[in-house]
């Protein structure tokens, strides 16, 4: 009784979210600047105009923050305007978006675009295609998105990443073809306070011990290192950092061409024995289990924490502006990923494929306008629409200058006090997930200041694409055999690894741990990522 009323009050939000997506508002109340009308005097003619199509999807954090519905967005507006298509908005809750598509697919009322991250879906995205939730794209794309055709004939590689195992193309991807755009997050930590206790930015775990140690009793820092924990705990360390000091990662990788599982090595027993010490020690954030992207940026600007893992962007990019403020001593650089002893080379740190799998947007089976669709989502993928998702409006959020588009004041020197990150969630989608392809000049504008410059070098000075497992693709069989494994065994892993950290369970309860793993059956979970990768290899 108590998940029915659960799924009513779902599907009561979804209908009224869908209802309030279709009224129809202009920004800046109603008023249209200048360039605003020359732009829209520019727009290309369109053989879709005229079509309303319904799109389901979480609206980003950054845009949220200033306008909590897509309608309400300038780049969705301009969208609109260039492809000559309607949409109503059908937007989730933030961060419910899984819940919410579950309860859609459940309705059997599906809109006509929705835009989700498809590999993680029950069975894989071929499951997706043959259950008849959304379309499988081949013969439309190759009639009626010339634009990404023509992109993907261009790079073979990244053409073999957005297929699933049978050769269906299923979602209008998210690409980021430049190596520069691939990396973003890693170590974070407040400089001047090193400066102020004579230590130099740790490189070791021993050197991260002695600063996180000498913040709490020298400075009185509360929670000296904090990291991200939602949605699953230990998800801020995921890529490597702290865990990759012993040779392992929180999920799958390679080492000497063979696929393994990181939280059944021995590595992965020292990591949550360091942590443990730690934790009791009180040098990580006590919330360890609940911390979110706003406790993180609460607690670095408050001096609640000095040492984070997070972004060039959304991390140094926002929070040393509004630090400096305060206090212009202030200062936060980048670490490297931190190694076990001098003079390693980190083997983990953050890097994504070409592809992710993020923000993939599909064509629902009940949608009577896939032509409409596919046009409008190819547009992303032209001369045009890549300026407009890169930059935004030319004379409004960018002007050419020298033959390269360049961010106005507008984005980076916003008059209303807007992160740079905001700003340019308003004007395009460039510092997050959709249907285009990423350009490395956004990274350029957008990393004003020389610390964030500096951090992504220092962060992507690691051995991960040794290591890295490329995105394979499972048949549907063997993804649904994988997705019902891994769900059993990364509950598991998030459990025990908390509950061993926190010190409710000893450390020696890791051996029982990895034979409970192994009773989830991770090994066939291995076998069946092992398979894939050959099959990748083939291709």
């Amino acid at each position: 009784m108590k998940n029915y009323r659960i799924i009513t009050l779902l599907l009561v939000a979804a209908f009224s979210l869908s209802f309030l997506a279709g009224c129809k508002h202009s920004d800046n109340n109603g008023q249209h600047s200048t360039a605003d009308e020359k732009a829209e005097r520019q727009l290309p003619a369109s053989p879709t105009a005229g079509e309303t199509l319904t799109y389901w999807a979480e609206l980003n954090g950054n845009a949220a923050s200033v306008k909590p519905r897509f309608q309400d967005v300038p780049f969705f507006q301009e969208w609109q305007k260039r492809t000559g298509v309607n949409l109503r908005f059908i937007q989730p809750p933030a961060n419910q978006a899984k819940q919410a598509l579950n309860v859609m697919l459940a309705s059997g009322e599906l809109p006509d675009i929705i835009e989700y991250e498809w590999a993680t879906f029950p069975g894989g995205p071929e499951k997706a295609i043959k259950d008849g939730y959304i379309l499988r794209l081949n013969d439309l794309i190759d009639k009626y998105a010339p634009n990404l055709k023509r992109y993907l004939s261009e790079h073979p590689d990244i053409d073999k990443q957005i297929k699933t195992a049978d050769g269906s193309y299923y979602v209008f991807p998210f690409i980021q073809g430049d190596a520069r755009l691939r990396t973003y997050q890693g170590p974070i930590i407040r400089k001047d306070w090193l400066e102020e206790l004579g230590l130099s930015v740790p490189v070791t775990i021993d050197d991260w011990h002695t600063v996180l140690k000498a913040f709490k009793e020298k400075k009185g820092v509360q929670a000296p290192l904090t990291f991200l924990s939602t949605p699953s705990p230990l998800f801020g360390l995921e890529n490597g950092a702290f865990v990759g000091a012993f040779g392992v990662k929180k999920g799958f990788y390679l080492k000497d061409g063979q696929v393994k599982f990181g939280p059944i090595e021995p590595g992965y027993k020292q990591f949550l024995a360091l942590f443990r010490d730690w934790y009791a020690e009180g040098l990580i954030d006590r919330n360890i289990a609940t911390v979110d992207t706003r406790t993180i940026d609460s607690s670095m600007l408050s001096g609640r924490s000095g040492a984070s893992i997070w972004n060039a962007g959304s991390g140094i990019g926002t929070w040393l502006p509004l630090l400096k403020e305060k206090d212009p001593d202030a200062e936060f650089v980048a670490a490297p990923y931190p190694v076990l002893h001098q003079g390693e080379r980190p083997m983990f740190g953050q890097r994504v494929n070409p592809y992710m799998s993020s923000g993939g947007v599909a064509i629902s089976t009940k949608s009577s306008h896939a032509e409409e669709a596919v046009r409008m989502l190819d547009y992303g993928y032209g001369e045009e629409g890549h300026l407009l998702f890169n930059f935004g409006i030319e004379g409004v959020s960018y002007t050419m200058q020298g033959g390269k588009p360049t961010y106005t004041d507008l984005i980076l020197h916003n008059p209303d006090k807007l992160a740079p990150s905001q700003a340019i969630a308003m004007y395009s989608r460039a510092s997050y997930f959709g249907p285009f392809v990423q350009d490395a000049a956004y990274m350029e504008q957008y990393y004003m200041l020389p610390e964030q410059k500096e951090a992504v070098n220092i962060w992507a000075d690691t051995d991960v694409e040794e290591y890295m497992l490329p995105p394979v693709q499972k048949t549907e069989r063997e993804s649904a055999e994988f997705s019902a494994i891994m769900q059993d065994v990364t509950t598991l892993v998030d459990e025990m690894s908390l509950r061993i950290i926190l010190g409710i369970d000893p450390l020696d309860s890791f051996d029982d741990y990895v034979a409970q793993l192994k009773a989830l059956n991770i090994d066939r979970a291995i076998a069946i990522q092992k398979t894939a990768l050959e099959r990748y290899n083939d291709k």
